[in-house]
């Protein structure tokens, strides 16, 4: 019989199932296989919508399933690790709100301008997470993520690049790393900055280098150009953008960033954007799929890339003429919105499902 950790080995592996009957021989495809395009899929937070997200399992998955990119979302812990947790709140993403000897930790802490309450990895050693485990984000929504609740631990981003590097060698291609730094400025004022810990784990893995595959995100534009000026990073840098309000702390809106001028000005110090898809396509006031603006022209034009985020294929996430019956977690019309997306000339996509991704760009260039 086999032990936990072969167990959890095979769990990680193990493929989901293909989006759609038939598809199973396609979803692996990786983007340099097919010549006609450069546009990449980016496995958001892993395969989240099949594991749960940020663990080792689901990085793995999504790059198995054909992922150009695995994307880890960067937290800091009380001694300055870097770990992968969307936010540094983590109750609603590990066990940690179950465990009765950190049941002292729960505090109110404010967040970029917002009070919440939880568990902080600020307020947890690395060697204390890591007897934590993951649990899946939307189990009203991903019931069958549930199925995995409790056997993953919180990676370190040295552990996503060690897999990264492991599974680059096994499939014979490049797995591309997109590491986004998770409120910065947060992390700053409490003396564990994100970006010298991120640089360095960069360099050990020799990938702090022009034409590495690996780009590094974030919502807020002062992080970005201290990242190019004072760090002098050699990896690409994206800047995302909400379809409303204001990187935390900054004079300018998302949408003044995103003017011709805006666009002009970020070209000095990232490589890409990556914007909310509502503003690569916008939805009509009925809530069905509207009309391309002009962002991916006006980003290409002052030399930026545009990978919008994020695609889910849950009907709850789709536009209204893309949902298929009445369930808001049953799957619609996933691939067609995709692809719909891809003929705007965007240069890559974030989602959930990696081999609908993949999937989505064979069809859309075929």
């Amino acid at each position: 019989m086999p032990d936990r950790r072969q167990v959890l080995r095979m769990s990680a592996v193990a493929a989901a199932a293909p989006a759609l009957t038939g598809a199973a021989a396609t979803v692996a495809t990786p983007a340099q296989a097919h010549g006609r395009t450069k546009t990449e899929v980016f496995g958001h937070r892993g395969a989240s919508g099949y594991r749960p997200e940020h663990t080792l399992a689901s990085y793995e998955l999504a790059a198995r399933m054909g992922a150009d990119y695995i994307e880890p979302d960067l937290v800091s812990t009380k001694d300055h690790v870097l770990v992968c947790r969307h936010e540094p709140e983590i109750s609603g993403t590990t066990d940690v709100a179950s465990r009765p000897e950190f049941a002292d930790r729960k505090r109110t802490v404010i967040l970029d301008g917002v009070s919440v309450t939880g568990w902080w990895t600020n307020d947890f050693t690395l060697a204390e997470l890591k007897t934590l485990r993951a649990i899946e984000r939307l189990p009203a929504v991903r019931q069958e993520n549930t199925l995995y609740d409790k056997l993953f631990e919180v990676p370190t981003f040295t552990e996503v690049l060690e897999l990264r590097a492991r599974l680059s060698k096994e499939l014979g291609r490049d797995i591309g790393v997109i590491p986004e730094t998770k409120h910065p400025t947060y992390f700053r004022r409490l003396g564990l900055d994100l970006e010298t810990p991120l640089v360095r784990a960069l360099d050990r893995a020799r990938l702090n280098k022009r034409g590495a595959k690996v780009w590094i995100q974030s919502f807020e534009a002062v992080n970005l150009k201290d990242l190019n000026t004072k760090y002098r990073v050699q990896v690409n840098l994206v800047f995302l953008t909400s379809a409303s309000g204001s990187p935390f702390n900054d004079t300018k809106t998302y949408a003044q960033y995103l003017t011709p001028a805006g666009l002009k000005e970020l070209s000095s110090f990232v490589d890409g954007i990556g914007p909310d898809k509502s503003q690569v396509i916008p939805r009509n006031a009925d809530g069905t799929l509207g009309t391309p603006s002009t962002l991916v022209k006006d980003a290409h034009a002052a030399g930026l890339k545009v990978i919008p985020y994020t695609f889910r294929a849950e009907n709850q996430f789709l536009p209204a003429d893309y949902r298929v019956g009445t369930d808001p977690n049953a799957y619609g019309r996933a691939i067609d919105e995709q692809i719909t997306f891809l003929k705007t000339g965007i240069d890559g996509l974030f989602t959930d499902q990696p081999d609908i991704g993949v999937l989505s760009r064979t069809l859309a260039f075929d």
